[in-house]
């Protein structure tokens, strides 16, 4: 029923329609290809089963638009000696219907568009439409371009309306896989793509992508905008999934989910394929600081192509409509070749040239989020050392004005959502990914050092020399050939851009978080300096006390970067004193921190470590001034203020809730607390917080969550290097101290004046839960 047997016999090497599976033919191909769909779908493909009669008159009453006898003469013309231009003919009528549909989906509004019905595409995938394109345009015989460019475009349609559709497809493997051998034709490179994409967004496990046939040869034979929209489909193949649970993002389910999976997960397995992909990161590079030629006047359609954008949401999309605009300004050309004519044309004559430079835009994005995602990974340094000799950040340096950071009139300024998957323009989201890979880049590496320019780098030499203080060794050994050119570092570019953008933009956010980047790790004071000579500070505290800012983001990113920027320098504490000269202002910042110690957290502990660095140096002139003028050292130099902090902090968090971003608070209450130990001063503080607990009359209950905090610390950062890392060198506490401390803190001696469990009444022990148990 399914196909005639056809007595042809071959070596050319073909597929399997269902399976998908490739051999060469010995036997009776089409035999084959029969029993295979027999075997998987004989159900699905109802339509080629019902007589035509029955399908037409039923038709008229159903209004199936003529669809299920259009999916019946696809299947009768899918024949191997069949005439492919009706097959194409019919393609094209059931194209025709469905894209109205899916472009009906598109351009509504999102939640009235997952609410409609699509009975056409219902209708198509009822009587086994989905199926028998899968057969007809991929099948051997489909080695017609543009038969396999309908059919694509026919599944694609389907998978827009009906997610049930996609996930069909996504379940086969080895049709995923053959999509991918597709892209190699140029041809049906935007329309494979397209549909690969929307497949791999609903799969449900990742797929490993040693599992395409011939992937390096496949990925050297794009071009460079070919690749760059392969980078939008590897994004979700190199990215942890979103488990989309708040539950799953505390630390204590993650620590467990880690205990079960051992080995490297799916995307850090496709990271790794990737990395030995030959050239594979040299022409990301290439990508990411390629010039882009601008038309004058570009800007002045920036609002009209970010209106559009917000249905236009696919890169590849986008790529097909330029490839139009192309070859609509090419057939106007050899019309008319007088420049003067084209340049006062209307906007429609002139939009072509603006969606190109959109165009690249985005295919950076995809480019830089790649390179951003493979900087997290666990090959990091593999990469730094690749991103730094192919010069990465002084291509970047050289598009900063150009285009990264174009400027702006106030009236064409977007203030982008915290949301990362929220829809966004191109520009919004280029910028954001461009600050979020400065930020990995930088982040507890000494290529750091790359961000700046020779100049920069001579100014830090100089500024160690002053200080009398040894430059740090990553500084000495950064290769100065892989520098930023021209007059400023890309460091510089950001501050300057940072300073003039609004005070509730969120790409403050974004900046702050890229430059604190910048300072994390052991604690440098030439680089403290190099941002304090070029007023950061100052343009610091005026967001968080004068400028009226109100988002919590953006405010915990400040106190943030306040913290890695003061930490143990006194210029800084002396600059904080000179802008912070009231006691209103002082009043106004504490109103700050107080309102959130989730968010400030950071900057107290920056604080007390400085105080107790500085109560050392009492012989320093330098430090006895300020220490005797600073408000702010003044203030947590009493131990009331400590103590209200130290409760407050314990008290906001507790295992259960103890996520990446919280964990810091149990972080900084042991800072606090290591601070006290070193002086004799534990007992006083344990003492002080039962005291505390008696007063807001919950006996116990302060301390048995702190104990509990404790014994998770200890599961947590023992078996975590980078974490105990960067516990050491943002505090400069060896982290044996710590680790002792918790241990002292823990012990089970109730004679101890040093544990906690003397300090809690008999009746309130509650030190023997199961929580932490495997």
């Amino acid at each position: 029923m399914f196909l005639e047997a056809s007595p042809a016999i071959c070596s050319y090497p073909y597929s399997c329609s269902v399976c998908f599976y490739p051999y060469f033919c010995s036997v009776n191909f089409w035999s084959i290809i029969a029993a295979c769909r027999l075997a998987v779908f004989p159900l699905a493909v109802a339509a080629p089963q019902l007589p035509e009669a029955l399908l037409q008159e039923r038709d008229n009453r159903a209004r199936w638009h003529g669809i299920p006898v259009l999916v019946q003469e696809l299947y009768a013309s899918s024949h191997l000696n069949s005439d492919f231009s009706r097959t194409r003919t019919v393609l094209k009528e059931l194209s025709s219907l469905l894209s109205m549909e899916a472009m009906s989906f598109v351009t509504e509004d999102r939640k009235t568009a997952q609410e409609s019905t699509f009975p056409n595409t219902y209708t198509f995938d009822l009587f086994g439409g989905v199926d028998v394109s899968v057969y007809s345009g991929l099948a051997p015989l489909s080695l017609n371009d543009d038969l396999v460019k309908d059919c694509l475009s026919v599944l694609y349609n389907c998978c827009i309306c009906t997610e049930g559709v996609t996930k069909s497809l996504a379940a086969r493997d080895d049709f995923v896989f053959f999509l991918f051998t597709l892209m190699t034709n140029k041809k049906i490179f935007l329309q494979t793509a397209t549909l690969i994409e929307d497949i791999l967004g609903v799969k449900k496990e990742m797929i490993q992508l040693d599992g395409i046939p011939n992937l390096p040869g496949l990925v050297q034979s794009f071009d460079q905008q070919q690749l760059a929209n392969f980078c939008r489909i590897l994004s979700v193949t190199i990215s942890e999934p979103d488990v989309g649970n708040d539950d799953k993002h505390t630390l204590l389910a993650k620590n467990a989910q880690q205990k079960r999976n051992t080995s490297p997960s799916r995307a850090e397995h496709n990271q790794v394929t990737l990395l030995n992909i030959p050239g594979f990161i040299e022409r990301l590079c290439k990508l990411a600081t390629r010039k882009v030629s601008e038309a004058t006047g570009v800007s002045n359609f920036l609002q009209e192509l970010e209106e559009w954008y917000t249905w236009l949401d696919n890169a590849l999309v986008l790529d097909a409509l330029v490839q139009m605009a192309t070859d609509e300004v090419e057939q106007s050309s050899t019309e008319s070749s007088d420049e003067s004519t084209l340049a006062t044309a209307p906007l429609r004559h002139r939009l072509p040239q603006s969606m190109k430079v959109v165009n690249e835009i985005m295919h950076k994005v995809e480019v830089l989020y790649v390179l951003c995602v493979l900087l997290m990974g666990r090959q990091r340094n593999q990469v730094h050392k690749m991103l730094a000799e192919f010069r990465l950040i002084p291509g970047l340096n050289s598009l900063f004005d150009k285009l990264i950071w174009r400027k702006y009139t106030a009236a064409n300024h977007v203030v982008h959502g915290q949301n990362e998957n929220c829809d966004c323009s191109p520009e919004i989201s280029f910028k954001i990914q461009f600050l979020r890979l400065l930020q990995s880049f930088s982040d507890h590496h000494e290529n750091k050092y790359l961000l700046l320019n020779s100049q920069e780098l001579n100014e830090l030499s100089a500024i160690s020399l002053k200080a009398n203080i040894p430059e740090v060794d990553a500084l000495v050994n950064t290769d100065r050939s892989l520098v930023c050119d021209g007059k400023k570092g890309l460091l510089t570019r950001l501050l300057t851009v940072m300073k003039r953008e609004p005070p509730d933009s969120s790409f403050r956010f974004w900046q702050a978080r890229a430059v604190e980047s910048f300072l994390r790790g052991a604690t440098s004071y030439a680089d403290q300096m190099f941002l304090l000579k070029r007023g950061l500070l100052e343009h610091i505290l005026f967001c968080i006390i004068d400028s009226g800012c109100r988002s919590r983001d953006v405010l915990q990113s400040y106190f943030d970067l306040l913290g890695e920027l003061m930490k143990f320098n006194v210029d800084a504490f002396k600059r904080f004193n000179k802008y912070v000269n009231t006691e209103e202002k002082f009043q106004a910042f504490l109103s700050q921190i107080d309102s959130s110690l989730v968010d400030s957290n950071m900057l107290l502990r920056c604080i007390v470590l400085s105080l107790d660095r500085f109560e050392n140096l009492a012989e320093d002139v330098r430090v006895v001034e300020v220490l005797s003028e600073c408000f702010l050292l003044s203030f947590m130099a009493r131990v009331e203020n400590r103590l209200s902090f130290l409760f407050r902090l314990i008290n906001i968090i507790n295992v259960q809730t103890l996520t990446q971003e919280n964990v810091s608070c149990l972080n900084t209450s042991l800072v606090v607390l290591m601070l006290a130990r070193r002086r004799g001063k534990l007992p006083f503080y344990l003492s002080a917080l039962r005291e505390k607990e008696r007063a807001e009359k919950y006996p116990g209950c302060l301390l048995n969550n702190f104990h509990q905090l404790l014994r998770f610390w200890q599961h947590h950062y023992l078996n975590k290097d980078k974490d105990s890392t960067c516990l050491e060198n943002s505090s400069c506490i060896p982290f044996s101290y710590w680790k002792e401390t918790v241990s002292v803190l823990l012990g089970e001696d109730r004679t101890s004046l040093c544990a906690i469990a003397s300090y809690i009444d008999e009746p309130y022990m509650e030190l023997d839960g199961a929580l932490l148990e495997d």
